[in-house]
């Protein structure tokens, strides 16, 4: 890969899509290109944190448990333009794990030094939120939470004189990686284990020096009523890992390290991944799954956006159906491997938009080598999710799961039939399985058997009377309200929030992704893109983006009142019980999407749908 192309590609991936040239360009010129073979392990985090991260260009890496012969068991997999080793270079470790090769890969080595500034923007903190990527762990605290909320534990105030042995065996003893000084003309100095290594060891010096010779000073510190986020964000822009928070007097409070301000409760998805990942049998996995309603709940009430926590849910919710089919194929025998066949993942987990109400929809794809012996995958599907039914995740109830004729066919099978959707999108129920097929994320095994996204390839191009029956049928789903009279008499006025306002923004998201030549991807990416192509105005992307935020934090809101109540979650609200500012808040944002519907209907002369 040339440099060219190489700074194409770091620039279509996050989080460097909203670098510079010049930014591009540094990163490229003092990257490193790395080859490995299949089953090659690139790092180890258990033994050593390296100030770097790895994108890779070319085949596959697993990240799996350190500390087993061979490695533990696998918690994800990064693909092509995904990243790696991020999250111990920020925090400067605390994640033991191996990131090994899966298939001969090629990845890019980046510095960190250059890569924080990227996390430092607010693109890089939405990748932090959002991330799919294996160890993440990341999420950003909430907009509005006081980092005086968060500091805690005793502060360690040492005095200037005192040696930097003394400093550390208090340091050591009290279970922190910092020491603060208080400086004579006022504000405090800090030493950290960071300047153990980089001032006092690498530098040569004795470990008898003053502290005071060697720490910073003055230590930049935050008064106790700054937001989490943006102190988050000057922490990474200045690639520290501790900030002292002080009173409106001048007092230190406490001292945050930048782990603080990662929401704890998202680490709650790790632990769980590695539960499920280890559980030996299905009794053990559905004990495990039925936690994953949990993650979203407590994401949620600690202040974790909706669009992070349901990306996180749809992560552990990924990671509780590989090991499902894994226990099903085990208890199967012998049968097709890995390589001859793929698990699609289909609907709002597919778009890593889950809700605890969210059922598991899913399809096969094999290969048409194997034909005759991938027969006997429907019912290892149908035992897969009898597994995911024990463990509170129903399949579709509307059919669309693996182990239906419908939604398990041979990769060839599925190519033809993505192309009779597009030459004739009315037969059958073309329109609709393309929708979901278009949704699919292949989970578990070979990526290249969804054939599906190559014949939906420039459908803008070579089949515009199809994208324009995409746009019809995602404009058929009108929004619906409700009567100021049914909400004073409490007689009526139900509404649900899926079908009649967050449905009609996921189809119109599909329709204009597909101008773009975009099959899976989230609603908001999809928004983006229908804009980049002139399929909806910026003002309409950015519109229907905003009411799609909105929306999904009430329904999250709404499913996590239910689940506190005992109750099944779901998406039906009573308006009258909506406070006025939500109430509003809805009706202005249903009046949005059918504006934007209105003007979608214009669209006949648009290029793409002539």
């Amino acid at each position: 890969m040339t440099s060219p192309e190489l700074v194409n590609f770091l620039g279509s991936h996050p989080p460097f899509q909203t670098a510079s040239d010049t930014e591009l360009n540094d990163l490229v010129a003092a990257s490193a290109l790395e080859q490995y073979g299949a089953g090659t392990v690139i790092a180890d985090f258990s033994r050593h944190v390296p100030d770097d991260i790895w994108m890779v260009l070319a085949g596959s890496v697993n990240l799996q448990e350190a500390g087993r012969s061979g490695g533990g068991q696998v918690f994800d997999t990064i693909e092509p333009g995904g990243i790696f080793g991020y999250v111990p270079m920020l925090t400067g470790g605390g994640i033991e794990f191996l990131a090994r090769t899966t298939e001969a890969t090629t990845v890019v080595r980046l510095p960190g030094e250059l890569v924080r500034a990227q996390f430092a923007k607010p693109a890089g903190l939405r990748f932090l939120a959002l991330s799919a990527t294996p160890s993440s762990q990341l999420v950003t605290a909430s907009d509005s939470r006081p980092v005086g909320d968060l500091v805690h534990g005793t502060v360690l105030i040492v005095e200037p004189g005192i040696s930097v042995r003394d400093a550390v065996v208090q340091m050591s003893d009290q279970r922190v990686s910092y020491a603060l000084v208080r400086l004579r003309e006022g504000g405090v100095g800090i030493f950290t284990d960071r300047d153990l290594r980089s001032r006092v060891v690498a530098a040569g010096l004795p470990v008898d020096v003053s502290i005071a010779e060697v720490m910073s000073r003055p230590a930049q510190t935050v008064t106790a009523d700054r937001t989490a986020e943006t102190v988050l964000l000057e922490m990474l822009e200045r690639g520290m890992r501790h900030m002292p928070v002080m009173s409106p007097r001048g007092e230190v409070l406490g001292v945050l390290e930048d782990v603080d301000l990662l929401a704890a409760s998202a680490r709650q998805s790790f632990v769980l991944r590695r539960a499920i990942a280890q559980a030996p049998d299905a009794a053990a996995l559905q004990r495990h799954g039925r936690e994953v309603t949990r993650i979203a709940v407590d994401l949620f009430r600690t202040g974790t956006k909706a669009s992070a926590a349901s990306s996180i849910s749809s992560i552990v919710l990924d990671a509780l159906v590989r090991k499902a089919l894994e226990l099903a194929l085990a208890e199967a025998g012998p049968g097709p491997t890995q390589d001859q066949f793929a698990w699609l993942t289909l609907g709002s987990i597919a778009r890593r938009e889950a809700m605890p109400s969210s059922d598991v929809d899913s399809a096969l794809s094999w290969a048409d080598s194997c034909d005759s012996e991938c027969a006997q995958l429907r019912s290892i599907a149908a035992r897969t999710h009898a597994i995911l039914d024990g463990c509170g995740l129903p399949g579709d109830s509307n059919g669309a799961i693996a182990s239906h004729k419908a939604f398990a066919r041979s990769a060839s099978d599925w190519a033809e039939a993505a192309a009779g959707w597009l030459d004739d999108p009315l037969r059958g129920k073309g329109l609709i399985l393309s929708s979901l097929l278009i949704d699919g994320r292949v989970v578990w095994g070979n990526r290249a058997l969804h054939t599906v996204p190559t014949v939906f390839h420039r459908m803008r191009d070579e089949h515009p009377n199809a994208l324009r029956l995409q746009l019809l049928d995602a404009l058929s789903g009108k929004v619906r309200a409700w009567s100021l009279r049914d909400v004073l008499s409490r007689r009526g006025g139900t509404f649900d929030l899926k079908t009649h306002a967050v449905t009609p923004i996921v189809n119109l998201a599909r329709w204009g992704g597909l101008t773009a030549d975009m099959t899976s991807a989230s609603t908001p990416a999809r928004l983006s893109a229908a804009a980049a192509t002139g399929a909806l105005t910026e003002r309409d992307s950015h519109t229907l983006t905003e009411v799609f935020v909105m929306l999904q934090r009430m329904r999250l809101a709404h499913q996590v009142e239910l689940i506190a109540d005992g109750r099944t979650p779901n998406d039906v609200i009573t308006v009258s019980d909506l406070s006025p500012l939500n109430r509003s808040l809805l009706g202005d944002g249903l009046r949005e999407i059918a504006a934007v519907q209105r003007r979608a209907r214009q669209m006949g002369t648009h290029p793409g749908l002539r």
